[in-house]
């Protein structure tokens, strides 16, 4: 839906943007992050971030002052992908907000959009803690949450509810297989995904269909050709008026990757999330002992080169969500150069703050001017 005004269109309203995001940059980096965030281990500081978002999103008031200063708006980052609107290309990744407790502050914020979960058919209690290790010289969060989540039975109805609420944020629901006891064999698997599909049919703007969770019981199955072409089989069996994405792994090389991307040719798919987490730690000082796959700055440049190269090959059957390192505007743009329509992050948001997708907001803006580009989708691309 676009914005009757915009931010960028007014004097006034830009320079208390600035100034707003000037001023939560500033008491992030030196007050919050360092004496309420950083203060305690990471699972702590998750948990006290969702109670947060649980107490923050009753207060209209404070909400209305969230948008209202911190939320800038430009109709150069108005962007239309798979039959969806968006405010702009910015979206939480899957993966920080699994019970779906984030949405309305989210919205105020501005993001274009966010992906719920990943969620699965069954509640799920992931792996044992700790779930999260810093790792702020690689601008990373070593991940080890492993699906745990309410069972999308509950998560569904709360994404829907908040899409129905938003203001201009669009909901993506990430769908996963549980990672429980219960856990059986690929036609098991298969169930539960069918499951959590059929259940989200129509309840959100689009769907995401996760084949790369790194953390679980049973490895990742869908990754292998044949059986993401016995997956797809019985998911296109399922009547969904929304869009389909599948989120991809980041540790394959490019012929495998193809592979996988033929195989999603030949089904009701749309577009591809590029990438999950990344699993080489080749370089990079991190601990054997300690199990998960690294987010942020380790996934960036490999990322960008694998949207690149599916831009390059598919970018005619399959819009692209780049994930990954994104923290800058600059490295956002490189993303949508390289072939993304979509920008999605989360890491960005625990090391900078919550006023980071305003930074990355503007700073595109004044990037696309800068090139000559009128709206994202001109710049889709371009360096493929």
């Amino acid at each position: 839906m676009a914005c009757m005004t915009y931010v960028s269109t007014s004097f006034w309203h830009d320079a208390v943007n600035k100034a707003t995001t000037d001023l939560v940059t500033f008491g992030y980096k030196h007050i919050v992050k360092p004496n309420f965030v950083f203060n305690h281990d990471p699972d702590t500081a998750h948990d006290d971030m969702i109670r947060f978002c649980h107490v923050t999103r009753n207060i209209a008031p404070l909400m209305w002052l969230l948008r209202s200063t911190l939320n800038y708006t430009d109709p150069i980052l108005e962007t239309d992908v798979i039959g969806v609107h968006f405010a702009n290309p910015f979206g939480l990744s899957a993966g920080l907000d699994k019970n779906c407790d984030m949405p309305v502050l989210l919205d105020n914020a501005g993001f274009g959009f966010e992906t719920v979960g990943s969620t699965t058919s069954r509640p799920c209690p992931g792996n044992p803690k700790p779930w999260f290790h810093r790792f702020p010289e690689y601008d990373s969060m070593l991940v080890h949450v492993g699906l745990a989540n309410d069972g999308s039975e509950a998560v569904i109805e709360r994404a829907e509810q908040a899409w129905t609420q938003a203001s201009s944020m669009q909901i993506s629901l990430s769908i996963a297989r549980t990672n429980d006891d219960l856990t059986g064999d690929l036609d098991e698997g298969i169930e539960d995904y069918r499951i959590s599909l059929e259940r989200a049919a129509g309840r959100t703007a689009m769907v995401e269909i996760n084949i790369s969770c790194p953390n679980t019981k049973v490895g990742e199955p869908f990754i292998e050709p044949d059986n993401l072409d016995r997956l797809f089989d019985v998911l296109d069996t399922v009547d969904r008026p929304q869009p389909t994405l599948v989120k991809m792994p980041l540790n394959k090389t490019w012929p495998q990757m193809r592979e996988l991307l033929d195989v999603l040719s030949e089904h009701n798919v749309q577009a591809v999330s590029i990438a999950n987490l990344q699993k080489d730690r080749t370089g990079l000082n991190i601990p054997e002992n300690l199990k998960g796959g690294l987010s942020g700055g380790p996934t960036a440049n490999a990322s960008t080169e694998m949207v690149r190269k599916t831009f390059a090959s598919y970018g005619e059957r399959f819009a692209i969500a780049g994930i990954g390192g994104v923290f800058t505007p600059e490295q956002a743009y490189a993303k949508i150069r390289a072939g993304s329509s979509l920008a999605m992050f989360i890491s960005s948001l625990m090391y900078r703050g919550p006023q980071q997708i305003t930074v990355l907001k503007r700073g595109l803006a004044d990037l696309l001017r800068k090139d000559g580009f009128s709206s994202v989708s001109e710049a889709v691309g371009v360096d493929a």
